[in-house]
């Protein structure tokens, strides 16, 4: 195991994913420094002298997670799912990011009335082949994805044309009888006069924070990415989190176990009899902040929060969890 490479972490070199990938480490106090700008494909991470970042184009992010060549990095499951045939013993998928989401699905002319769902379809690539001599085409750029997905679902009578170009016109063009497509709101499918099948979401994607099971991790990188992980789930903690603070005219009786049974949230230490702090899911806030009106709160404050740091680190565990024997040969210091 070697103990003098940094930790690599691999994020998109252009574009909206490499805009929201930044934005997202920032959140996390984690700034990118791209050295020389936008045409320089290595960087730095702000207060890491471990850590390389490497700017890539999205597939070979992939690519390069499965192979061990990076340690980290930020891509689309689709195309892991799509590239990397034994992608989950290859790489673990951290972290959803909230950003390129998109969905993989199967779709078919909207004039194909009675084909509702992929057991119509196996019908309908039937009749096709008796009648025309030859079997239906997909038309796709996500291959693998669409002979496990059809097969799975007992479709076997079709034959896939690869896409080069606008796959979502291969139908209206006669080089394709129905696609597999990614689409985000379904608008493009249905100006080509395409439905997506009831039973047709192949995979609904977004970026993700992975990690790659078969880099070299070392006691060196493993304990950067501790501290990298340790500051993405303080952010995340809090994102999903709110402080309540009830103030009481004349004191009240401890709330926080009824509170905790209630509303699952954690009651922390006020200083002071008159006050009782929460902090609780943000979709928990209402319903917390009603009752405890009703236990005779006179004014009950909320407050988003930064970050929550805590012991447990579930994102650096998760990614522990999954190496060969825990990634390491000592702990970490």
């Amino acid at each position: 195991m070697t103990t003098s490479r940094p930790l690599v972490l691999a994020v998109p070199s252009k574009g909206r994913m490499q805009e929201n990938a930044a934005g997202f480490f920032a959140r996390a106090g984690l700034t990118l420094q791209q050295g020389r700008g936008a045409r320089d494909y290595r960087g730095t991470l702000a207060g890491f002298d471990d850590v390389e970042v490497a700017y890539l184009p999205v597939a070979d992010i992939v690519s390069q997670l499965a192979e061990g060549a990076v340690h980290l990095g930020v891509a689309g499951e689709d195309l892991l799912r799509e590239q990397v045939a034994d992608a989950g013993a290859r790489v673990a998928l951290l972290s959803k990011l909230g950003f390129g989401n998109a969905n993989v699905v199967v779709a078919v002319p909207q004039a194909w009335i009675d084909v509702r769902g992929t057991a119509d379809l196996e019908d309908v690539a039937a009749v096709f082949h008796a009648r025309r001599g030859r079997r239906m085409r997909v038309a796709t750029k996500y291959i693998n994805l669409t002979r496990a997905f059809l097969s799975s679902r007992g479709v076997t009578d079709y034959r896939i044309v690869e896409s080069l170009g606008a796959t979502e016109g291969a139908p209206a063009s006669g080089t394709a009888e129905f696609i597999v497509d990614i689409t985000t709101t379904g608008a493009t499918l249905t100006a080509n006069g395409l439905k997506v099948l009831d039973d047709g979401v192949m995979l609904r994607s977004e970026a993700n924070l992975m990690a790659s099971l078969t880099a070299p991790w070392s006691d060196a990188t493993l304990a950067a990415a501790r501290m990298i992980l340790a500051r993405i789930a303080a952010e995340e903690a809090a994102r999903l989190s709110r402080e309540v603070r009830a103030q009481f005219e004349a004191g009240a009786p401890d709330l926080g176990p009824e509170a905790a049974a209630r509303f699952a949230a954690e009651r922390f230490p006020s200083g002071s009899p008159d006050l009782q702090i929460f902090h609780c899911a943000a979709g928990q806030v209402g319903p917390l902040s009603d009752w405890l009106v009703e236990r005779g709160a006179g004014k009950v404050i909320v407050a988003p929060m930064d970050y929550i740091f805590a012991a447990a680190n579930p994102l650096f565990d998760s990614l522990v969890g999954r190496l060969p024997s825990g990634g390491r040969s000592e702990p970490v210091p």
